[in-house]
């Protein structure tokens, strides 16, 4: 795949770049948790949020909703599925990584998605990105071969245990857990998942 950076012109339409907010606490925390050999997502971490910026993201990104920050860290270099939530996400990269995104726009009818319309990303180690509601995203993946480590934030409760499974729309077989709903590809074996990607499971091993 060919890499672009979250600071071209591409990326306008999936995200932005948060500038003027002071992270260096959250920066300083993430260096704490762990990184594992394959992937780790931990939805709330106290001590995350303890840090002095958690009350300016929360302002100033989120319009005062109750917020978690958590950590998504670890090894990884295939996309394996898509999800997307009703809120932005913003994450906080404390080292180099790729992140693989598409527009919930482009999910057919059925639920498929053709994987060939994603487009990867470089975020540079420190920098912020708000990730909007409607793009699709999965766990970021390693540069040159080394771990990654990004804070996530999100509306708190989101990603925790899926509500009761009702069957109102079609898009509710989607719903994996709580404000999240995923597409999953079928090499990937994710227990419980969608299977609707479409094409190849999409990697950057050899970027």
């Amino acid at each position: 795949m060919k890499i672009l950076n979250v600071r071209d012109a591409e990326f306008k339409a999936y995200g932005k770049v948060v500038e003027g907010l002071d992270v260096s606490s959250l920066l300083k925390a993430l260096e704490e948790t762990p990184r594992p050999d394959d992937v780790i997502y931990v939805a709330s971490d106290e001590k995350l949020e303890a840090c002095d910026c958690a009350e300016k993201i929360a302002y100033s990104l989120f319009g005062g909703m109750p917020i978690q920050i958590g950590y998504c860290n670890g090894s990884n270099y295939l996309l394996n599925a898509v999800e997307y939530h009703r809120d932005s996400e913003v994450n906080v990269a404390l080292t180099d990584l790729i992140l693989i995104l598409g527009k919930e726009q482009d999910i057919e009818a059925d639920s498929t998605y053709d994987t060939s319309k994603m487009e990867a990303f470089l975020v540079p180690a420190g920098t912020v990105i708000e990730v909007y509601a409607t793009t699709l995203h999965y766990a970021p993946c390693n540069v040159n071969g080394n771990k990654f480590c990004t804070a996530v934030i999100l509306p708190k409760g989101t990603n925790t245990d899926a509500p009761a499974a009702q069957n109102n729309t079609g898009e509710d077989k989607l719903l994996f857990a709580r404000n999240k709903w995923l597409i999953a590809h079928k090499d990937a074996k994710i227990e419980g998942a969608f299977e609707g990607l479409i094409g190849e499971n999409l990697s950057v091993k050899d970027c």
